[in-house]
């Protein structure tokens, strides 16, 4: 049922964003007075699920979820409909406008892609706030495993600055520093940088999993049902003060005192609203006290407005292109091999919410949406960066390319593209075998 509830978020995230930006190309054509013949969400190769002519545009859905397009009368595209192409040109067809009306066909796309990332991010700030760790308020510092290690990261580190950047926001820390070449840190009251290893990056891609958190206060924020801790008295809020007559003033030294009894009897001694309790049980060597560190006190949130909310999605959406784009410096890294984590359909599927989490489901689209539209202007023939190279070219020289030579840009554009795309999928399946 899990995987069926992440298909189906999936799906519908993909379908609004092709939708959008088949749009985007679809409305400045009809403004413009050119034919739209297709309008098809997923590709409908040899037949379509569903279609219906309505005016001069055929609407439908295809069978095979990798996008959608919208196929446009006189236009060398994925078609590549060459009898079309070699009639006379018609005052309708796309090749018949001028180069800054077809210009403006081809980015449209895009335009709504970043647009419709802006709407749902302030959208969110409006309804949800933005819900963060600050990084001032880590009193504790970091905490980190061998990964972290690895990278140069100690238990208690203050982490100030990657690269050039004052680190403001925790929830930003991991990202920047795979993004980053140096992260400086105030260790023991001192102030040290150091270079972030590719090696170690390497390390953090295989692992999947944080390799930096907040180091917490001794407060108890979360117990689970049943659980040892549950039977034995302990409650939200309890202040964990000691165990077995070793002082605990933060949660790492809590989980490294009670790792150290288990398979004997522990005294643990809390502070609840001011009276110091006494709790005493024996904690078998496999088992799990079950209780977890109050995070509320790490957590802010701030509220917007529609006015507030306008520029602050403007930036949250600049800020997640600008890292994804700096992501491709780790794709294309030799040591870094991030060329191997890149996932496609079925990757992505996985990523997605094994419950019904509407606050995920936009932040996921969002996300994609941007992602779509920087995929998509890249200088790649089959893409919409690809026509709009040869459109500038048209208008920086005033000579449009021949046929010919779009229809040869087309097929190397569309092997580019699918050549990824055997890549993206195989990592796909080759991490489902490894599994």
């Amino acid at each position: 049922m899990e995987t069926l509830i992440q298909i189906a978020q999936f799906i519908l995230a993909i379908s609004i964003l092709v939708i959008l930006h088949e749009f985007g190309h679809f409305l400045p054509a009809r403004w413009f007075g050119i034919k739209v013949e297709k309008f098809f969400l997923f590709f409908d190769v040899k037949f379509a699920l569903f279609k219906k002519k309505i005016g001069d545009t055929v609407y439908g859905v295809g069978w095979l979820p990798l996008g959608g397009y919208v196929k446009i009368a006189g236009m060398v595209d994925e078609s590549m409909d060459k009898e079309q192409m070699a009639q006379p040109a018609k005052p309708w067809e796309f090749r018949s406008k001028p180069a800054w009306q077809r210009l403006i066909v081809m980015v449209g796309g895009v335009v709504v892609n970043v647009l419709l990332a802006w709407f749902i991010y302030a959208a969110m700030l409006v309804y949800y706030g933005d819900e963060y760790v600050p990084a001032d308020r880590l009193k504790y510092g970091i905490a980190v495993g061998e990964v972290g290690e690895e990278i140069g990261l100690r238990n208690g580190d203050q982490v100030i600055k990657i690269d050039d950047k004052t680190v403001t926001r925790f929830d930003d820390v991991q990202i920047d520093i795979l993004l980053g070449d140096t992260v400086t840190v105030l260790r023991e009251g001192s102030e040290m940088t150091f270079s972030i290893p590719d090696e170690a990056k390497k390390s953090v891609l295989d692992a999947e999993e944080p390799f930096v958190m907040p180091r917490f206060s001794n407060t108890v924020g979360n117990i689970a049902p049943s659980s040892l801790g549950s039977k034995n008295g302990v409650r939200i809020g309890d202040k964990i003060v000691a165990i077995n007559n070793s002082k605990i003033t933060e949660w790492k030294e809590f989980q490294s005192e009670l790792e150290k009894a288990k398979g004997s009897e522990v005294t643990m001694i809390l502070n609840r609203d001011g009276e110091q309790l006494t709790k005493s049980f024996v904690i078998n060597k496999d088992e799990q006290l079950g209780v977890l560190p109050s995070t509320e006190e790490l957590l802010i949130k701030d509220e917007y407005t529609i006015a507030s909310a306008i520029p602050a999605g403007f930036t949250k959406t600049f800020d997640v292109l600008t890292k994804q784009v700096r992501q491709f410096k780790l794709i294309f890294n030799r040591k870094v091999e991030g060329y191997k984590k890149v996932k496609g359909p079925i990757g992505i599927v996985e990523m997605m919410s094994p419950t019904w989490d509407w606050k995920s489901f936009w932040a996921f689209t969002a996300m994609f949406s941007v992602w779509l539209g920087f995929v998509n202007i890249l200088p790649i023939p089959a893409l919409d960066g690809g026509h709009v190279m040869f459109l500038l070219y048209e208008m920086i020289t005033g000579k449009a390319p021949s046929e010919k030579t779009l229809e040869r840009g087309q097929i190397i554009g569309f092997v580019i593209v699918m050549g990824l795309m055997v890549v993206i999928f195989g990592n796909d399946i080759w991490n489902l075998i490894k599994r």
